[in-house]
Protein backbone atom coordinates (compact mmCIF):
# COMPACT_ATOMS: atom_id res chain seq x y z
CA UNK A 1 0.00 0.00 0.00
CA UNK A 2 2.87 2.34 0.85
CA UNK A 3 4.52 1.59 -2.48
CA UNK A 4 1.27 2.40 -4.32
CA UNK A 5 0.95 5.71 -2.52
CA UNK A 6 4.53 6.58 -3.39
CA UNK A 7 3.98 5.74 -7.07
CA UNK A 8 0.81 7.84 -7.09
CA UNK A 9 2.63 10.84 -5.64
CA UNK A 10 5.37 10.54 -8.25
CA UNK A 11 2.80 10.33 -11.04
CA UNK A 12 1.01 13.42 -9.72
CA UNK A 13 4.26 15.40 -9.59
CA UNK A 14 5.19 14.30 -13.10
CA UNK A 15 1.76 15.29 -14.37
CA UNK A 16 2.08 18.76 -12.79
CA UNK A 17 5.51 19.24 -14.32
CA UNK A 18 4.22 18.22 -17.76
CA UNK A 19 1.35 20.71 -17.53
CA UNK A 20 3.47 23.55 -16.11
CA UNK A 21 4.19 26.61 -18.16
CA UNK A 22 7.56 26.11 -19.90
CA UNK A 23 8.54 29.64 -18.76
CA UNK A 24 8.36 28.45 -15.14
CA UNK A 25 10.87 25.63 -15.62
CA UNK A 26 14.48 26.08 -14.65
CA UNK A 27 16.36 27.34 -17.70
CA UNK A 28 19.36 25.49 -19.07
CA UNK A 29 22.21 26.26 -21.46
CA UNK A 30 22.06 29.67 -23.13
CA UNK A 31 18.80 30.48 -21.35
CA UNK A 32 20.45 29.90 -17.96
CA UNK A 33 23.32 32.22 -18.93
CA UNK A 34 20.82 34.90 -19.96
CA UNK A 35 18.96 34.60 -16.66
CA UNK A 36 22.20 34.96 -14.74
CA UNK A 37 23.11 38.02 -16.81
CA UNK A 38 19.73 39.62 -16.15
CA UNK A 39 20.34 39.30 -12.42
CA UNK A 40 23.39 41.54 -12.70
CA UNK A 41 22.47 45.12 -11.67
CA UNK A 42 25.26 46.53 -13.87
CA UNK A 43 23.88 45.00 -17.08
CA UNK A 44 21.69 47.97 -17.97
CA UNK A 45 24.54 50.42 -17.34
CA UNK A 46 26.90 48.38 -19.52
CA UNK A 47 24.43 48.28 -22.39
CA UNK A 48 23.71 51.99 -21.92
CA UNK A 49 27.39 52.92 -21.89
CA UNK A 50 28.02 51.05 -25.13
CA UNK A 51 24.95 52.61 -26.74
CA UNK A 52 25.90 56.14 -25.70
CA UNK A 53 29.46 55.69 -26.92
CA UNK A 54 28.19 54.46 -30.30
CA UNK A 55 25.73 57.37 -30.60
CA UNK A 56 28.46 59.97 -30.11
CA UNK A 57 30.84 58.05 -32.36
CA UNK A 58 28.30 58.32 -35.18
CA UNK A 59 27.33 61.95 -34.48
CA UNK A 60 30.86 63.26 -33.83
CA UNK A 61 31.29 66.41 -35.93
CA UNK A 62 34.80 67.43 -34.88
CA UNK A 63 37.66 67.56 -37.39
CA UNK A 64 39.46 64.20 -37.59
CA UNK A 65 36.75 62.66 -35.38
CA UNK A 66 38.38 63.42 -32.04
CA UNK A 67 35.84 61.33 -30.15
CA UNK A 68 37.73 58.18 -31.05
CA UNK A 69 41.16 59.63 -30.23
CA UNK A 70 43.05 59.91 -26.95
CA UNK A 71 41.91 63.53 -26.74
CA UNK A 72 38.26 62.49 -26.81
CA UNK A 73 38.78 59.71 -24.29
CA UNK A 74 40.68 62.00 -21.93
CA UNK A 75 37.92 64.61 -22.11
CA UNK A 76 35.03 62.38 -21.08
CA UNK A 77 37.10 60.16 -18.76
CA UNK A 78 38.20 63.20 -16.76
CA UNK A 79 34.58 64.30 -16.47
CA UNK A 80 33.47 60.79 -15.53
CA UNK A 81 36.18 60.54 -12.86
CA UNK A 82 34.77 63.42 -10.83
CA UNK A 83 31.27 61.95 -11.03
CA UNK A 84 32.47 58.39 -10.43
CA UNK A 85 34.51 59.06 -7.30
CA UNK A 86 31.24 60.21 -5.74
CA UNK A 87 28.84 57.88 -7.54
CA UNK A 88 30.45 54.75 -6.05
CA UNK A 89 30.00 55.67 -2.34
CA UNK A 90 26.63 57.25 -3.10
CA UNK A 91 25.61 53.97 -4.75
CA UNK A 92 26.77 52.01 -1.69
CA UNK A 93 24.72 54.31 0.53
CA UNK A 94 21.65 53.85 -1.69
CA UNK A 95 22.05 50.07 -1.56
CA UNK A 96 22.05 50.55 2.22
CA UNK A 97 18.68 52.30 1.90
CA UNK A 98 19.74 55.92 2.49
CA UNK A 99 20.43 59.14 0.54
CA UNK A 100 22.99 61.91 0.90
CA UNK A 101 22.01 65.22 -0.68
CA UNK A 102 24.88 67.12 0.93
CA UNK A 103 27.54 65.63 -1.37
CA UNK A 104 27.47 68.41 -3.99
CA UNK A 105 27.85 71.18 -1.43
CA UNK A 106 30.41 69.12 0.46
CA UNK A 107 32.74 68.81 -2.54
CA UNK A 108 32.82 72.58 -3.00
CA UNK A 109 33.15 73.32 0.72
CA UNK A 110 36.04 70.84 1.01
CA UNK A 111 37.90 72.70 -1.72
CA UNK A 112 37.29 75.95 0.17
CA UNK A 113 38.69 74.45 3.38
CA UNK A 114 41.78 73.30 1.52
CA UNK A 115 42.23 76.74 -0.06
CA UNK A 116 41.83 78.60 3.23
CA UNK A 117 44.23 76.34 5.11
CA UNK A 118 46.93 76.55 2.43
CA UNK A 119 46.44 80.11 1.19
CA UNK A 120 45.25 82.01 4.26
CA UNK A 121 46.54 79.99 7.21
CA UNK A 122 49.74 78.94 5.39
CA UNK A 123 49.52 75.29 6.41
CA UNK A 124 51.65 72.66 4.78
CA UNK A 125 49.55 71.28 1.92
CA UNK A 126 49.72 67.71 3.23
CA UNK A 127 48.51 68.79 6.66
CA UNK A 128 45.65 70.60 4.93
CA UNK A 129 44.82 67.44 2.98
CA UNK A 130 44.62 65.40 6.18
CA UNK A 131 42.51 68.08 7.89
CA UNK A 132 40.13 68.17 4.92
CA UNK A 133 39.67 64.39 5.01
CA UNK A 134 39.11 64.46 8.78
CA UNK A 135 36.51 67.18 8.32
CA UNK A 136 34.76 65.12 5.65
CA UNK A 137 34.67 62.03 7.85
CA UNK A 138 33.26 64.06 10.77
CA UNK A 139 30.47 65.45 8.58
CA UNK A 140 29.51 61.92 7.57
CA UNK A 141 29.65 60.82 11.20
CA UNK A 142 27.27 63.61 12.23
CA UNK A 143 24.87 62.88 9.35
CA UNK A 144 24.88 59.18 10.19
CA UNK A 145 24.33 59.70 13.90
CA UNK A 146 21.45 62.11 13.34
CA UNK A 147 19.75 59.76 10.87
CA UNK A 148 20.15 56.59 12.95
CA UNK A 149 19.34 58.10 16.34
CA UNK A 150 16.56 60.50 15.42
CA UNK A 151 14.79 58.31 12.88
CA UNK A 152 14.48 61.30 10.54
CA UNK A 153 14.67 60.59 6.79
CA UNK A 154 18.20 60.90 5.45
CA UNK A 155 16.75 62.94 2.59
CA UNK A 156 15.80 65.72 5.04
CA UNK A 157 18.88 65.49 7.26
CA UNK A 158 21.39 65.70 4.42
CA UNK A 159 19.37 68.36 2.61
CA UNK A 160 19.69 70.49 5.75
CA UNK A 161 23.44 69.80 5.79
CA UNK A 162 23.62 70.88 2.16
CA UNK A 163 21.99 74.22 2.90
CA UNK A 164 24.35 74.79 5.83
CA UNK A 165 27.34 74.26 3.55
CA UNK A 166 25.76 76.37 0.84
CA UNK A 167 25.38 79.28 3.23
CA UNK A 168 28.90 78.91 4.60
CA UNK A 169 30.33 78.62 1.10
CA UNK A 170 28.87 81.98 0.13
CA UNK A 171 28.33 84.06 3.25
CA UNK A 172 31.26 82.66 5.19
CA UNK A 173 33.71 82.98 2.30
CA UNK A 174 32.56 86.53 1.54
CA UNK A 175 33.24 87.44 5.15
CA UNK A 176 36.74 85.96 5.43
CA UNK A 177 37.79 86.61 1.85
CA UNK A 178 37.13 90.35 1.68
CA UNK A 179 33.95 90.20 -0.41
CA UNK A 180 35.09 87.64 -2.98
CA UNK A 181 33.60 84.16 -3.49
CA UNK A 182 36.74 82.89 -5.20
CA UNK A 183 39.78 81.84 -3.18
CA UNK A 184 43.05 81.55 -5.06
CA UNK A 185 46.66 81.22 -4.04
CA UNK A 186 49.03 84.15 -4.31
CA UNK A 187 52.79 83.76 -4.50
CA UNK A 188 54.73 80.57 -5.07
CA UNK A 189 55.81 79.54 -1.56
CA UNK A 190 53.35 76.89 -0.42
CA UNK A 191 55.12 73.97 1.31
CA UNK A 192 54.01 70.54 0.15
CA UNK A 193 51.68 71.84 -2.54
CA UNK A 194 53.71 70.62 -5.51
CA UNK A 195 53.96 67.05 -4.21
CA UNK A 196 50.28 67.05 -3.20
CA UNK A 197 49.39 68.28 -6.66
CA UNK A 198 51.34 65.41 -8.23
CA UNK A 199 49.23 62.92 -6.25
CA UNK A 200 45.80 64.53 -6.49
CA UNK A 201 45.86 67.00 -9.36
CA UNK A 202 48.69 65.85 -11.59
CA UNK A 203 48.76 63.91 -14.84
CA UNK A 204 50.34 60.80 -16.30
CA UNK A 205 50.93 58.93 -19.59
CA UNK A 206 52.06 61.95 -21.59
CA UNK A 207 52.57 61.38 -25.30
CA UNK A 208 52.88 63.25 -28.58
CA UNK A 209 49.19 62.61 -29.22
CA UNK A 210 48.21 63.82 -25.75
CA UNK A 211 50.82 66.20 -24.40
CA UNK A 212 48.84 67.11 -21.28
CA UNK A 213 48.39 63.43 -20.42
CA UNK A 214 45.57 61.93 -18.37
CA UNK A 215 44.55 63.44 -15.05
CA UNK A 216 45.34 61.46 -11.89
CA UNK A 217 41.66 61.87 -10.99
CA UNK A 218 41.06 58.97 -13.39
CA UNK A 219 43.35 56.76 -11.29
CA UNK A 220 41.50 57.80 -8.14
CA UNK A 221 38.23 56.90 -9.87
CA UNK A 222 39.53 53.45 -10.76
CA UNK A 223 40.89 52.96 -7.24
CA UNK A 224 37.63 53.96 -5.57
CA UNK A 225 35.67 51.67 -7.90
CA UNK A 226 37.93 48.67 -7.22
CA UNK A 227 37.86 49.28 -3.47
CA UNK A 228 34.08 49.75 -3.44
CA UNK A 229 33.52 46.63 -5.54
CA UNK A 230 35.72 44.53 -3.28
CA UNK A 231 34.03 45.92 -0.17
CA UNK A 232 30.54 45.15 -1.46
CA UNK A 233 31.21 41.74 -2.99
CA UNK A 234 33.96 40.21 -0.85
CA UNK A 235 33.48 41.37 2.73
CA UNK A 236 31.04 40.86 5.57
CA UNK A 237 30.38 44.58 5.52
CA UNK A 238 29.09 44.24 1.96
CA UNK A 239 26.58 41.65 3.15
CA UNK A 240 25.53 44.03 5.90
CA UNK A 241 24.94 46.79 3.34
CA UNK A 242 22.57 44.60 1.30
CA UNK A 243 20.83 43.34 4.44
CA UNK A 244 20.33 46.83 5.88
CA UNK A 245 18.98 48.18 2.59
CA UNK A 246 16.71 45.20 2.00
CA UNK A 247 15.06 45.06 5.44
CA UNK A 248 16.68 46.89 8.35
CA UNK A 249 14.42 45.29 10.97
CA UNK A 250 15.13 41.77 9.75
CA UNK A 251 18.85 42.57 9.54
CA UNK A 252 18.83 43.83 13.13
CA UNK A 253 17.18 40.63 14.33
CA UNK A 254 19.94 38.46 12.89
CA UNK A 255 22.69 40.55 14.48
CA UNK A 256 23.63 43.00 11.74
CA UNK A 257 24.87 46.32 13.25
CA UNK A 258 22.42 48.48 11.33
CA UNK A 259 23.32 51.85 12.85
CA UNK A 260 27.08 51.29 12.52
CA UNK A 261 26.72 50.18 8.91
CA UNK A 262 24.74 53.27 7.94
CA UNK A 263 27.08 55.62 9.78
CA UNK A 264 30.09 54.15 7.97
CA UNK A 265 28.29 54.54 4.64
CA UNK A 266 27.59 58.21 5.37
CA UNK A 267 31.23 58.68 6.33
CA UNK A 268 32.19 57.09 3.02
CA UNK A 269 30.20 59.58 0.94
CA UNK A 270 31.45 62.64 2.84
CA UNK A 271 35.07 61.48 2.78
CA UNK A 272 34.81 60.88 -0.98
CA UNK A 273 33.41 64.42 -1.30
CA UNK A 274 36.48 65.69 0.55
CA UNK A 275 38.65 63.76 -1.91
CA UNK A 276 36.92 65.44 -4.85
CA UNK A 277 37.42 68.83 -3.20
CA UNK A 278 41.13 68.16 -2.67
CA UNK A 279 41.55 66.99 -6.28
CA UNK A 280 39.71 70.01 -7.63
CA UNK A 281 41.76 72.51 -5.62
CA UNK A 282 45.02 70.72 -6.42
CA UNK A 283 44.31 70.96 -10.13
CA UNK A 284 43.28 74.62 -10.29
CA UNK A 285 44.77 76.11 -7.09
CA UNK A 286 41.42 77.87 -6.74
CA UNK A 287 38.15 77.26 -4.87
CA UNK A 288 34.84 78.88 -5.80
CA UNK A 289 31.74 79.10 -3.59
CA UNK A 290 29.41 77.82 -6.32
CA UNK A 291 31.54 74.76 -6.98
CA UNK A 292 29.69 71.44 -6.80
CA UNK A 293 26.23 72.97 -6.39
CA UNK A 294 23.60 70.66 -7.91
CA UNK A 295 26.05 67.85 -8.59
CA UNK A 296 24.51 65.64 -5.91
CA UNK A 297 21.77 64.80 -8.40
CA UNK A 298 24.31 63.67 -10.98
CA UNK A 299 25.82 61.30 -8.41
CA UNK A 300 22.40 59.84 -7.67
CA UNK A 301 21.60 59.57 -11.39
CA UNK A 302 24.86 57.69 -11.98
CA UNK A 303 24.03 55.26 -9.17
CA UNK A 304 20.46 54.73 -10.41
CA UNK A 305 21.65 54.21 -14.00
CA UNK A 306 24.08 51.68 -12.55
CA UNK A 307 21.30 49.56 -11.08
CA UNK A 308 20.88 50.96 -7.55
CA UNK A 309 17.22 50.95 -6.61
CA UNK A 310 15.76 53.95 -4.81
CA UNK A 311 14.21 51.53 -2.31
CA UNK A 312 17.60 50.07 -1.33
CA UNK A 313 18.89 46.51 -1.06
CA UNK A 314 19.92 46.16 -4.70
CA UNK A 315 22.68 47.67 -6.79
CA UNK A 316 26.23 47.47 -8.09
CA UNK A 317 29.45 49.41 -7.62
CA UNK A 318 30.53 48.64 -11.19
CA UNK A 319 27.13 49.81 -12.39
CA UNK A 320 27.49 53.13 -10.54
CA UNK A 321 30.93 53.60 -12.12
CA UNK A 322 29.49 52.87 -15.57
CA UNK A 323 26.68 55.32 -14.83
CA UNK A 324 29.31 57.98 -14.15
CA UNK A 325 30.97 57.13 -17.48
CA UNK A 326 27.63 57.58 -19.24
CA UNK A 327 27.21 61.04 -17.71
CA UNK A 328 30.79 61.96 -18.59
CA UNK A 329 30.24 60.85 -22.18
CA UNK A 330 26.94 62.74 -22.33
CA UNK A 331 28.52 66.02 -21.19
CA UNK A 332 31.42 65.81 -23.63
CA UNK A 333 29.64 63.98 -26.45
CA UNK A 334 27.06 66.73 -26.85
CA UNK A 335 29.91 69.20 -27.38
CA UNK A 336 31.76 66.94 -29.82
CA UNK A 337 28.54 66.42 -31.78
CA UNK A 338 28.05 70.16 -32.10
CA UNK A 339 24.73 70.19 -30.25
CA UNK A 340 23.47 72.87 -27.90
CA UNK A 341 24.72 72.00 -24.42
CA UNK A 342 21.21 72.62 -23.08
CA UNK A 343 20.31 69.18 -24.44
CA UNK A 344 22.47 67.63 -21.72
CA UNK A 345 19.54 67.65 -19.34
CA UNK A 346 17.13 66.12 -21.85
CA UNK A 347 19.65 63.41 -22.63
CA UNK A 348 20.20 62.62 -18.95
CA UNK A 349 16.46 62.62 -18.31
CA UNK A 350 15.84 60.03 -21.01
CA UNK A 351 18.74 57.90 -19.74
CA UNK A 352 17.43 58.08 -16.18
CA UNK A 353 13.92 57.05 -17.20
CA UNK A 354 15.16 54.12 -19.26
CA UNK A 355 17.55 53.05 -16.50
CA UNK A 356 14.82 52.99 -13.87
CA UNK A 357 12.59 50.92 -16.17
CA UNK A 358 15.36 48.43 -17.00
CA UNK A 359 16.53 48.18 -13.40
CA UNK A 360 13.01 47.51 -12.15
CA UNK A 361 12.43 44.77 -14.71
CA UNK A 362 15.76 43.04 -14.02
CA UNK A 363 15.21 43.27 -10.26
CA UNK A 364 11.76 41.66 -10.54
CA UNK A 365 13.22 38.93 -12.75
CA UNK A 366 15.94 38.29 -10.20
CA UNK A 367 13.40 38.08 -7.37
CA UNK A 368 11.28 35.57 -9.33
CA UNK A 369 14.38 33.48 -10.02
CA UNK A 370 15.26 33.42 -6.32
CA UNK A 371 11.74 32.45 -5.41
Amino acid sequence: MAELTDLTDRADRADLEDRADPADRAPTGAAAWLVRALRRPALGALVGAVAVFVVFTVTDSTPNHLWLTQTGFQAWAQQAAFFGIMAVPVGLLMIGGEFDLSTGGMTGFSAIIMALLVGTEHWNAWAAVVATFVFGALVGLVNGLVVTRSGLPSFIVTLATYFVFRGLSVGGVLKVNHGSTSIGLSGTSHPGLDSARDVFGGSFAHSDALRQGYQTAILWFVGVTVAGGWLLARTRFGNWVFAVGGDADAARKIGVPVARTKILLFMGTSTAAALVGVISFSQTRTAVSEQGVGYEFYYIIAAVVGGCLLTGGHGSVLGAALGACIIGMAFQGVIYSGWDSSWNFTFLGVILFLAVAVNTLTYRRAMRARG
